[in-house]
C-alpha cells in the first residue's frame, strides 16, 4: 500500500475522532474500504493487495485466535484452516505435527518435513532435521499469521508444500496491561501476564509477556511444564522503523505416543513404555528494520541469533542379535559363544540425547513500488545468509532381561521394567551407560531471490520470481574420528553441497472487485540436513533422535507444484474460495524402519511422491451469526515403487526371500494423511458482550505407518496371534469431533472465556503403526509379538478462564507509521 496515501488518511481519521465535534450528525458514518495485503517474502515490505496474488492465502489475527483458546497455534489451524490436519505423534499437545496438503511441519525427528515456518521474517525450522518446535512459539505473542500454499521459492528452503509466516505483537498495537488465568481438565493451569505501551512522543514502543502452563496430561505419566517469555521493543520515525524481538522458552514435556491396540482396549490412557521426555531450552533474538528511501522504495532486513538446547530421555524395549562367535556391538565383553547358534537378547534400554544448535543469519531486500512501461509494478530483490553449528550426543543404558543362545559376559535381570513400564537399570543384566554417537555439524546456506508483479492492465496481473540457494553440510564424527581401518571406515565425517535455482510464475485475473481467478507454477527444494546425512545407511540403521552411522550421500528434495483457483464474493455477506493443485516431490526423503521393536531405521531418497487435491471454502455472516465451512481432498501417493522393511506387515512377513521386505507401488497412498476433511465453524453473538461458538471437524480414514503398500491384511489366524505379523487393521478409522467455546465481556476490563473439546466424548485414533512389543495384553514383559500400535485421541475435556485488561487511551503519536 502506498505510504503517501496511508499517512494522510490515518491522520484524518484519528483527528476526526479526537475532535468529536457536535456538528457531526448521529446517523453519519465514515466508510473506509479495507484492503488486505500479502508480503511476497518473509520480510515485511510494502505488501501486495491480495487480488494480485496467485494463491489462496489463509490469514489469522489475534482476535480470531483468542476466540478459540488453545495450547498452540496448531489448535486454531486444526479447527479452522483448509487442508490442515494436526496429530500429536509424540503424545504431547505442545509437540504437534501440522500437516497441510500432505506436507508436514513436525517437532519430531524422522517425519518428512515439507513446510517452512517463520517468525518476524526469520526461518525457525531447526537445522538438525528441519523440525519446528511449536512449544517455543508462545501463542499470546502472535500478532498475525499467514498460511501460504505451494512450493513458493521466495520463502526459502523446505517450502515444499507451503509456509507458515508469523508476525509478533507490538506494544504499539497492544497498549496496556493484562492478566489471564485458565484451569480445567487434566490438571491444566495456565497463567499469563503481559504489558505493552508507547513513549509519550510516540517514537518508542515496548511489550513484554510471560506465560506459565502446567498439566498432568490425560494419559498416564504425561505431565508437562511450559515457560514462555516474549519481549519486544521498537523505534520509528517518519521514514525508519526498528523492532527487536526476544522469545525464550524452558519447557519440560512428556508425551507417551503410540501404544499397542490391546493395551488400549480397557483404559485408553494407557502407555507403552516410559519416559518419553523432552526438555527444550531456547533463546531467539531478531532485529528487524525498514527504511523508506522514497514514497515508493523501501529497504528492509533482519539479523538474528537462535540458540536451542534439547535433551531427551526415552525408555524403550531393547532387542539385540549377535551372530555365533561374535560380540555385541559396542560391548566387547559380551559374546555369543560358539556351538550354541546365533544369540538374541531382549530387555530394556534408556536412550539419552543432547542436541545443541546455534544459528546466526541475516537477510535484506529492496522493494520498488514503481510503474514499469506505464503499468503498475512491484519489484523485490534480496539476499540472505545463515550459519548453524550443531552438536549432538547420544548414549544408551541397557539392561538384559532374557537371552537365547549361549551368551557370555552378561547375566539376566528380573525385572527390567517397573510397574509403570519405566526401565530398571540395575541388576545382573545391566551393561552400564555407553555413548553411541558424537557429532558436530556445520551448515551454511546462502540465497539470492527476486520477484516481480506487473499489472498488465486493471484486470490481469503477472507474477514471476526465482530463488537461488546454496547449502553446505559439514559433519565431523567426534566419537570415532575420520574414516580409518581402526573404526572399520565407519565415520560420520563427511561434506556435501547442494545448489539449485527455483522459479515461480503466476497469473491473476480480476474482472471485478468480487472475483479473482489465478493460476501458478512453482518449484522449491530442501537440502538434506545433518541428521539425514548422518543416518542414511541401510546397513547401519539408527534410532531417532539418532544413533548415527557412516552414510551414502542423499539428493536434495525438489517439489514442483501447479495450482489453479479462484476466490471472491457471492453476496455482500458471503465469501468463497476454491482451488485445485498438483504437487510432485522428486527424490523425496523419508525415514524407513528397519527394526519394528526398537524403531531403528534410516533416511533414504524414495523417488517421487505426489500430492494433489481440492480446497473449497465458504464464509459469511447473518446479523449476529458468523459462519464458515471448508472441504479439502488430499490424495497423497507414492509416484514410484519404493521398498520398505517391516516384519509386522503381512506382505513383508510372508516374504521368504527377503524377510520383512515389501513394496509400495506407484499410486499407493502415503500413510497418516486422511483423504477427506470437513470443517464447520459457527459463532453467535447472544448479546453484544457474549459470544458462543462451535467447531465441527471431520476426517476420513488413513493408512498406518508400516502399511505403505496399503496391502496389510491380518487376523489372528493369518498372523498366528501376532507371532508372524501384526493383528489389527492397516487403517485408522475416520472420525468427527465437536468443540465449543464462549467469551463473555463483563466490562471494565474483565472477560471470561471457556472451551470444551470432544464434547460427545468420541473414542478415536489420530494415527497408527505396525510395530512390535515386548509386553502382552496384561502389560507383562516377556515374549515379543507383532502389534498394531495406535495414538489415541483425547477424551472430552473443558477449561475456563478469566482475563483482566487495563488499556490506556491512545494518542495520535502512538499509531504505527506502517
Amino acid at each position: 500500500m502506498n505510504k503517501t496515501t496511508v499517512k494522510p488518511l490515518l491522520l484524518a481519521i484519528v483527528s476526526a475522532y479526537a475532535a468529536q465535534t457536535a456538528m457531526v450528525k448521529a446517523d453519519e458514518s465514515l466508510n473506509i474500504q479495507k484492503v488486505e495485503v500479502y508480503s511476497a517474502t518473509p520480510l515485511k515490505g510494502i505488501g501486495l493487495p491480495l487480488h494480485k496474488v496467485p494463491a489462496n492465502i489463509q490469514m489469522a489475527n489475534p482476535a480470531a485466535i483468542n476466540n478459540q483458546v488453545g495450547v498452540s497455534i496448531a489448535d486454531y489451524m486444526n479447527n479452522n484452516m483448509q487442508g490442515v490436519t494436526v496429530t500429536e505423534l509424540g503424545g504431547n499437545p505442545w509437540q504437534p505435527e501440522i500437516n497441510f496438503r500432505g506436507y508436514s511441519a513436525s517437532s519430531l525427528l524422522g517425519n518428512p518435513q515439507g513446510l517452512s515456518t517463520y517468525i518476524d521474517g526469520v526461518r525457525i525450522n531447526e537445522p538438525f532435521g528441519d523440525v519446528t518446535s511449536w512449544d517455543k512459539i508462545p501463542s499470546f505473542a502472535i500478532g498475525d499469521m499467514q498460511l501460504i500454499p505451494g512450493s513458493n521459492p521466495l520463502y526459502g528452503l523446505n517450502t515444499l508444500g507451503g509456509a507458515i509466516a508469523i508476525q509478533t505483537k507490538s506494544g504499539r498495537n497492544n497498549q496496556g496491561a493484562a492478566l489471564e488465568y485458565e484451569a480445567g481438565s487434566w490438571g491444566r493451569q495456565r497463567a499469563l501476564a503481559e504489558y505493552g505501551g508507547v513513549s509519550k512522543d510516540g517514537s518508542v514502543d515496548y511489550m513484554i509477556g510471560f506465560q506459565h502452563t502446567t498439566e498432568d496430561g490425560w494419559r498416564k505419566y504425561s505431565p508437562s511444564h511450559v515457560n514462555q517469555l516474549f519481549a519486544k521493543t521498537g523505534w520509528q520515525s517518519e521514514t525508519t522503523k526498528l523492532d527487536l524481538t526476544y522469545i525464550g522458552a524452558d519447557n519440560k514435556l512428556i508425551g507417551n505416543g503410540l501404544t499397542p491396540e490391546y493395551l488400549l482396549s480397557g483404559d485408553r490412557d494407557q502407555i507403552h513404555t516410559r519416559p518419553d521426555a523432552t526438555n527444550n531450552y531456547s533463546h531467539f533474538l531478531a532485529l528487524n528494520g525498514s527504511h523508506w528511501l522514497s514514497s515508493d522504495t523501501m529497504l528492509s532486513g533482519n539479523v538474528y541469533y537462535k540458540k536451542s538446547n534439547r535433551r531427551t530421555k526415552n525408555g524403550d524395549g531393547y532387542e539385540g542379535e549377535v551372530d555365533e562367535g561374535d560380540t555385541l556391538t559396542g560391548y566387547p565383553g559380551v559374546n555369543c559363544a560358539p556351538g550354541g547358534g546365533d544369540c538374541e537378547l531382549i530387555g530394556a534400554v534408556m536412550n539419552n540425547t543432547h542436541t545443541s544448535q546455534n544459528t546466526y543469519g541475516a537477510t535484506g531486500q529492496a522493494t520498488f513500488n514503481q510503474d514499469f512501461l506505464g503499468k503498475e509494478n512491484q519489484f523485490v530483490v534480496g539476499a540472505g545468509y545463515d550459519y548453524s553449528l550443531i552438536r549432538f550426543k547420544q548414549s544408551e543404558q541397557i539392561n538384559i532381561g532374557d537371552t537365547e543362545g549361549t551368551v557370555v559376559g552378561v547375566g539376566e535381570s528380573d525385572p527390567v521394567f517397573d510397574g509403570t513400564r519405566a526401565p530398571v537399570l540395575d541388576g545382573p543384566g545391566a551393561l552400564g551407560q555407553r555413548q553411541t554417537v558424537g557429532l558436530t555439524g556445520k551448515q551454511y546456506t546462502g540465497r539470492l531471490f527476486a520477484t516481480d508483479t506487473l499489472s498488465l492492465n486493471e484486470f490481469w496481473h503477472l507474477n514471476a520470481g526465482a530463488s537461488w540457494n546454496f547449502t553446505r553440510v559439514d559433519n565431523t564424527d567426534t566419537l570415532r574420528g575420520p574414516a580409518s581401518a581402526a573404526n572399520n571406515f565407519n565415520s560420520l565425517t563427511a561434506k556435501d553441497s547442494y545448489t539449485r535455482l527455483n522459479p515461480t510464475v503466476g497469473l491473476t485475473y480480476t474482472p471485478t472487485k468480487a472475483l479473482t481467478v489465478y493460476t501458478s507454477y512453482s518449484e522449491s527444494s530442501r537440502a538434506p540436513t545433518a541428521i539425514e546425512v548422518g543416518c542414511s545407511n541401510p546397513a547401519s540403521p539408527c534410532l531417532l533422535p539418532a544413533a548415527l552411522a557412516d552414510d551414502p550421500p542423499l539428493n536434495q528434495v525438489v517439489a514442483k507444484t501447479y495450482e489453479f483457483g479462484g476466490r471472491g464474493q457471492l453476496t455482500d455477506n458471503i465469501n468463497w474460495n476454491a482451488g485445485v493443485y498438483h504437487a510432485v516431490n522428486h527424490d523425496d526423503i523419508q525415514f524407513t524402519a528397519a527394526n519394528t521393536q526398537t524403531g531403528a531405521g534410516y533416511f533414504k531418497n524414495v523417488g517421487r511422491t505426489k500430492r494433489q487435491g481440492i480446497d473449497m471454502g465458504l464464509s459469511g455472516f447473518i446479523e449476529k451469526f458468523k459462519w464458515s465451512a471448508s472441504y479439502s481432498f488430499v490424495h497423497a501417493t507414492y509416484d514410484t515403487d519404493v521398498e520398505f522393511v517391516n516384519g509386522s506387515n503381512s506382505v513383508g512377513a510372508a516374504n521368504t526371500i527377503n524377510e520383512g521386505v515389501y513394496t509400495a507401488r506407484s499410486g499407493d497412498r502415503i500413510p497418516a494423511i486422511p483423504q477427506h476433511q470437513l470443517k464447520l465453524r459457527g459463532q453467535y453473538s447472544v448479546t453484544p458482550n457474549w459470544n458462543v461458538g462451535t467447531n465441527v471437524i471431520g476426517y476420513s480414514d488413513q493408512f498406518v505407518y508400516g502399511n505403505e503398500n496399503n496391502s496389510h491384511r491380518s487376523n489372528a489366524a493369518i498372523c498366528n496371534n501376532g507371532d508372524d505379523c501384526a493383528t489389527g487393521k492397516g487403517k485408522v478409522s475416520g472420525y468427527f469431533i465437536v468443540n465449543l467455546d464462549s467469551q463473555y465481556n463483563f466490562g471494565n476490563g474483565w472477560k471470561m472465556f471457556a472451551k470444551a473439546t470432544n464434547i460427545f466424548d468420541k473414542e478415536y485414533n489420530l494415527a497408527g503403526r505396525l510395530a512390535e512389543s515386548l509386553f502382552d495384553a496384561s502389560g507383562t514383559f516377556g515374549d515379543e509379538s507383532k502389534v498394531l500400535s495406535l495414538l489415541p485421541g483425547a477424551p472430552r475435556a473443558g477449561w475456563i478462564g478469566l482475563r483482566y485488561e487495563f488499556k490506556p487511551k491512545q494518542s495520535l503519536a502512538s499509531y504505527d507509521n506502517d
